[in-house]
Order: C-alpha cells, then sequence, then structure tokens
C-alpha cells in the first residue's frame, strides 16, 4: 500500500480541525491507519500600525496578530480512500497540498 502525506495551512484552527476530524472519520471507517495530525510550528505575523491617521493628536499604536496553523497527516491510501478524502468540503482560508510517498 502507498502512502498520503496531506499538509493543512491555514488560519483558523477551528476549520483545520474539522477537516482532520473528517478524515480520521474516514480512516476509521474504512480501516486504514492514519499518523497525526502532527502540528508544525505556527506562524505569526504582526503588523503596528498608528491609530491616528493623520498624525495629529496623541501617539497610540494599534497592534494586529495573524497565526498560520499547520498540520501533517500521513495516510495509508488506496483509490478508496483517496476518493472520499477528494469529496470533503474544503472551508475557505484552507490550504491542502497532498503528496503521495
Amino acid at each position: 500500500m502507498s502512502k498520503a502525506r496531506i499538509k493543512l495551512v491555514g488560519d483558523d484552527i477551528h476549520k483545520l480541525n474539522e477537516f482532520v476530524d473528517e478524515v480520521k472519520q474516514i480512516t476509521d471507517k474504512l480501516g486504514v491507519s492514519m499518523k497525526g495530525p502532527i502540528p508544525m510550528p505556527t506562524k505569526k505575523l504582526k503588523i503596528t500600525t498608528r491609530r491616528s491617521p493623520d498624525g495629529e493628536g496623541k501617539y497610540s499604536q494599534e497592534r494586529y496578530e495573524m497565526r498560520i496553523h499547520k498540520r501533517l497527516l500521513d495516510i495509508e491510501i488506496n483509490e478508496r480512500v483517496l476518493r472520499m478524502v477528494m469529496k470533503i468540503q474544503i472551508p475557505a482560508g484552507l490550504n491542502i497540498e497532498i503528496k503521495l510517498i
């Protein structure tokens, strides 16, 4: 049996976990082994801007942060499992990369 490595990248951890749960249900239903989800380091994108757009008044800043979460899944795969994984509805803001190993 060949394996597939699924790499998930997204900014919403809840959508990411929902997708992982759906894949886990498929693997349990079909009786194939799955390793993961393996959490990868979270990337934090930070932006600091000035509150006052014209430069007048008090000097104050606003800080924004966006977190990019990553997970890896290794699945023993056959044609049936691959079809069912491909049919899963992909949430907006979630990037998926599937490699056959």
